[in-house]
């Protein structure tokens, strides 16, 4: 039986939404291994819009976390509010810094950070079913966020960043340094992470490291 894979997506577009290329990478990797992809996203404003031609933010625009990701998703998208982690095998979060700043507010927070009541529900769910955790780029410091009021502190990646790293810490979780081609993996709490473009990296390179996650949450799910 194929195992189904939740993707939870934050946007479209890496400074304001889900990173594109580890999106399309982790479904890729997923589809390529054999496994059902189920998108999901929250269905509530981006925290702003970011011109990707200046690194600006766009004034006076706004869009939806759920509509944008299903541009990445090709329209076959659900609201996270309705993810259940009886139904998937897996979960994986790409990165980008929509993870950052619509799916927590890392970004603004950092180790202080408070993550989207859904996708905190999700993991901790997910956890508490012995169900396996992939975590991309940014998105490993948005599950040390989410665990950090509990006994569960995995071990993580977001690669070799000093300051993000000791964000992750300050929650409890213990952090390695990995290269972009590497993942770190937690057997015990069943917990992947993986550092992607937290590198200035080749995206050859961010696949290598991606498609081993994959290959690691579906051994454990």
């Amino acid at each position: 039986m194929k195992k189904r894979v939740g993707v939870v997506l934050s946007g479209c577009g890496f400074l304001d939404g889900a990173e594109i290329h580890e999106s399309v990478l982790t479904m890729l990797h997923l589809d390529r291994a054999g496994a059902d992809v189920i998108c999901f996203a929250p269905d509530r404003a981006q925290l702003h819009v970011v011109d990707h031609r200046t690194g600006e933010p766009a004034e006076g625009e706004s869009r939806n976390v759920l509509a944008e990701s299903a541009r990445i998703a090709r329209g076959r998208i659900a609201d996270l509010a309705s993810a259940d982690a009886s139904q998937l095998d897996a979960v994986v979060l790409p990165g980008g810094y929509g993870a950052a700043k619509n799916l927590s507010d890392f970004a603004s927070a950092g180790a202080d950070a408070t993550v989207d009541p859904d996708l905190r529900r999700l993991l901790l769910a997910m956890h508490a079913a012995r169900k396996p955790i992939g975590v991309v780029c940014i998105a490993p410091a948005v599950c040390a966020a989410a665990f950090r009021d509990t006994d569960t502190h995995p071990a993580l990646t977001i690669g070799e960043d000093a300051g993000t790293a000791a964000a992750v810490e300050a929650t409890g979780c213990r952090h390695e340094n990995r290269p972009v081609t590497d993942i770190c993996v937690d057997e015990d709490q069943r917990v992947v992470s993986t550092p992607a473009y937290m590198f200035d990296a080749r995206i050859a390179d961010v696949s290598v490291g991606i498609e081993k996650l994959v290959h690691k949450v579906l051994s454990l799910a």
